[in-house]
């Protein structure tokens, strides 16, 4: 799923007074915690420690996943955790029985940030793609 696909399906709710999404203050901290995100990202690949890195982002206090991205000490709007396919197995978030479709779907870890994103709506998983500056 497209980080744009969240952001249409928050902004077409039927709210008479539309206001912005926090979803759209992600994407501008995604751009700025991105080489962050995927250094981690290529540690825990390197390490052995998952295939399938996961960051979750969120704006509240979550226990999922190591704390990497603070929002209150870098002054954003989003924190973020980094996890594993195996630590959302482990904690039933995703079912056993998904984890070969959520493996199928899983785009290239050195490409895409595998986002779990955290709402007060709900949650749901994101492919956002690393910026390359050269």
């Amino acid at each position: 799923m497209d980080l744009k696909n969240i952001f249409s399906q928050q902004e077409n709710q039927g709210s008479k007074n539309p206001k912005e999404s926090p979803l759209t203050s992600l994407e501008v901290d995604l751009q700025f915690y991105n080489d962050s995100i995927r250094e981690v990202a290529i540690e825990i690949m390197v390490e052995a420690i998952s295939t399938y890195p996961i960051f979750v982002a969120h704006q509240h206090t979550l226990s999922l996943g190591e704390l990497i991205l603070d929002k209150d000490e870098l002054n954003t709007n989003w924190s973020i955790h980094a996890s594993t396919l195996e630590e959302f197995v482990e904690r039933g978030i995703i079912h056993p029985d998904k984890k070969g479709l959520f493996i199928k779907n899983y785009k290239k870890a050195h490409d895409f940030m595998c986002l779990f994103v955290v709402i007060p709506e709900g949650a749901n998983f994101v492919f956002f793609p690393y910026t390359f500056t050269s």
